[in-house]
């Protein structure tokens, strides 16, 4: 038998491309990320409505007051304070975003471009922290500023990373103050004893 022979050989014996199974498999693989894609926005819709009580955001006032804090970045979610897997979906919370936030004497006010403005009050705010995480999104360790706010009788925690990474300390600095004073008021609460007289907490 001769080399021509058997290269001849080879070449017909090469196997034939089952274009059938090959397009069942691409058609299974859609089908399946169509599934795990509705199967995330109906537990979107789901975690919406369960968290359905949660009082409508209150809206930026027209003169907030002049900026003492002034940050442009991304907005990362909301989560129940404490717990940075619990988003918060409802009115529009769990949408990442590009955003820009303004500390005033009046509060807090985070325009978000695409996404839902929304205003804190001075006296919601709860304090601020550097971090690494909120809402399964995980970056370097303290490249987060996560602020913790009141709301309709829950409190929550707001993860935000500046453009510029170092501004965040100073909102920490600046968010201490308002963050310290709830804790102060309820310790420093007046208790009456038997003989009438009162006595403060400790601070």
């Amino acid at each position: 038998m001769t080399l021509a022979t058997l290269l001849a050989d080879e070449r017909q014996s090469q196997p034939v491309t089952d274009w059938a199974a090959r397009i069942g498999w691409i058609v299974g693989l859609l089908l399946f990320i169509a599934l795990v894609y509705w199967l995330m926005r109906e537990g979107w819709k789901w975690r919406g409505q369960l968290q359905s009580g949660i009082p409508d955001l209150p809206r930026i006032p027209d003169e907030p007051g002049p900026a003492r804090l002034t940050l442009t970045g991304r907005y990362h979610g909301t989560t129940t304070a404490g717990q940075w897997l619990d988003r918060i979906v409802a009115h529009g919370l769990g949408v990442r975003s590009r955003v820009e936030l303004t500390l005033t004497e009046q509060g807090l006010a985070v325009v978000r471009p695409g996404a839902t403005d929304f205003f804190v009050p001075a006296a919601h705010l709860r304090g601020a922290r550097l971090d690494k995480a909120i809402a399964g999104k995980v970056l370097t360790e303290g490249g987060l500023l996560v602020i913790t706010w009141e709301h309709g009788g829950a409190e929550y925690d707001s993860g935000f990373r500046s453009a510029r990474a170092a501004e965040h300390a100073a909102w920490v600095a600046a968010l201490a103050g308002p963050a310290a004073e709830p804790a102060r008021g309820a310790g420093a609460a007046a208790a009456s004893t038997e003989d009438g007289t009162t006595t403060e907490g400790p601070r």
